[in-house]
């Protein structure tokens, strides 16, 4: 029997790499984002290159009312889904707590944890009734320790870390396996919308770094999801080599280097 992996926030980044990982792995997939050219894009591209099913659903994961309706729909399609990843989040905004954009604290709110709320709370009695079933949550580093300016992001990932270890034991009993990846520094569309499209200001976060990349959390999504049965990561924080946390990282130039490299 084929496995299914619902992948949220599946148009760029990391959800699409994890979608693509999966489908190269013979899931069936069903991809959830806000803008239907690219999903098409995304359906078309993993249906001609992996010959899998590709189910694409255009919905507002802050909206719980989208949700509810687009996951009734999915329930009338298929029976089952073995694996939850609840990539779906961004940062808005870098400033101070005392300067903050209201805007930019809702839009981080609804989309890190309330999203993912919703969204679980969807997956759940599916995974409960086949007593098995396994949810990703992608975190952040951001939701181990907190970074000047991070505020109000760093406490929707922290959120996010506490709501994965909520999970992990409320679902212990029906054998559901939970784990939160928290990547660090990654070069994707993330600082872009970060600074609302300045292009030039989200190049420079990345300047003279070799940054984690889409793929890289795709593959250690993999890893944790084909583990056998008895096996659950609960918790895995990575970063690229020139980062420790959050707050303090050096750039590539002041590595020292082996002699052989």
């Amino acid at each position: 029997m084929s496995k299914t992996i619902l992948v949220t926030g599946a148009t760029a980044g990391f959800g699409k790499a994890i979608a693509e990982k999966f489908a190269a792995g013979g899931y069936d997939i069903i991809i959830t984002g806000r803008r239907q050219e690219r999903l098409k894009e995304l359906k078309e591209q993993l249906e001609r290159q992996f010959g899998v099913k590709v189910t694409a659903l255009k919905f507002d994961v802050r909206d719980n009312n989208q949700v509810e309706a687009a996951m009734d729909e999915l329930r009338k399609q298929i029976s089952r889904i073995d694996i939850l990843v609840n990539n779906a989040g961004l940062a808005a905004g870098l400033s101070t707590i005392d300067e903050g954009s209201l805007d930019d604290w809702e839009t981080m709110i609804d989309t890190n944890i309330k999203g993912l709320l919703y969204m679980t709370r969807q997956v759940l009695p599916m995974m409960r009734e086949q007593a098995r079933g396994h949810i990703i949550n992608i975190g952040s580093t951001a939701g181990k320790g907190v970074y000047k300016n991070g505020n109000v992001y760093c406490a929707t990932k922290y959120a996010v870390d506490a709501l994965t270890q909520a999970t992990r034991i409320d679902m212990l009993p029906y054998g559901i396996k939970v784990t939160a990846i928290n990547p660090g520094m990654a070069e994707t569309e993330f600082s872009l919308v970060r600074f609302k499209g300045d292009e030039e200001r989200a190049k420079n976060m990345y300047s003279g770094v070799r940054a984690l990349q889409a793929e890289d959390i795709a593959d250690i999504a993999w890893y944790c999801a084909t583990l056998p049965p008895h096996v659950c990561i609960n918790d895995l924080t990575v970063t690229c080599l020139t980062q420790v946390n959050s707050v303090y990282n050096i750039k590539e130039a002041d590595r020292i280097k082996p002699k052989d490299e």
